[in-house]
C-alpha cells in the first residue's frame, strides 16, 4: 500500500498576534494538491489575515507554513496567485496588455517589455488565458470598458496565465450581482478542473463556499 501524498501547501501551529490582540491560533491545515479549500467566517475572524500569510505579504507570529515541503518563501512568488474582492488591473493598459505584463515582468523584469519571438509566445499565452476565461473578443479593450463581472474574469487570467501552484481568492465575488457571481462560480470550478489547480478561498458566504 502505497504512502498518502504529502500536502502541497502545510500550516503547523500558526499564530498571528497584533500587540495583544490574537487574529489567528493555533492553526493547522493540511492542503493537498487539487483540493479546492473553502474558508468561512464572518468579518473580522482573520480569513484575510490567513491568506495574507499563505500569499507572503505577512509573516506568523508563531508557527511553521511549509509549500512543497519546504519552509514557505517570505515574499510573494509566482506559485501563487491571488484574486482580490476589489478589482486589480491596470486601468491604463488594454486587457491583452494587463494579462500579458505578468509574463513580461518575469521574464523581463528591469524593463517589463518583450520583443521578438518572446513578446509572440506571451501574446499566444495570454490570448489563450483570456479564451479560457471568456474574454477573447474584448483583447484590445480597457478595463474601463468592461463591466465588473468582465474586470474579475480579467484578474482572474493575470492570476493564472503564471501558472501559479496555488490560487488565493480573497472574497473574489462579493462586489458582483448574484447572477453574475452564479457565471463566475462556473468559471472557477472548471478553470479548477481544466487546469488542475488549487485553490484557497474565503468568504463570509457560506453558500457560496458550497
Amino acid at each position: 500500500m502505497s504512502a498518502p501524498a504529502s500536502p502541497i501547501l502545510s500550516l503547523q501551529n500558526v499564530w498571528v498576534e497584533y500587540g495583544d490582540k490574537i487574529v489567528l491560533e493555533k492553526v493547522d491545515l493540511d492542503i493537498h494538491a487539487g483540493s479546492f479549500v473553502s474558508i468561512i467566517g464572518p468579518s473580522g475572524a482573520g480569513k484575510s489575515s490567513l491568506l495574507r500569510i499563505i500569499l507572503g505579504q505577512e509573516r506568523p507570529t508563531r508557527g511553521r507554513i511549509e509549500l512543497d515541503g519546504a519552509p514557505l518563501s517570505p515574499e510573494c512568488g509566482p506559485d501563487r496567485g491571488v484574486v482580490f474582492q476589489k478589482y486589480s488591473v491596470f486601468p491604463h493598459l488594454t486587457v491583452l496588455g494587463n494579462t500579458m505584463f505578468g509574463l513580461e515582468c518575469a521574464q523581463a523584469p528591469l524593463t517589463a517589455r518583450l520583443f521578438g519571438s518572446a513578446r509572440s509566445q506571451a501574446k499566444a499565452q495570454a490570448i489563450e488565458m483570456l479564451q479560457a476565461v471568456g474574454l477573447g473578443d474584448t483583447l484590445h479593450q480597457y478595463p474601463a470598458q468592461l463591466s465588473g463581472g468582465m474586470q474579475q474574469r480579467l484578474a482572474i487570467a493575470q492570476a493564472l496565465i503564471k501558472r501559479p501552484r496555488i490560487l488565493l481568492l480573497d472574497e473574489p465575488f462579493g462586489a458582483l450581482d448574484p447572477g453574475i457571481r452564479a457565471d463566475m462560480h462556473a468559471l472557477i470550478r472548471t478553470l479548477w478542473r481544466d487546469y488542475a489547480l488549487t485553490i484557497v478561498m474565503v468568504t463570509h458566504d457560506i453558500r457560496e463556499a458550497f
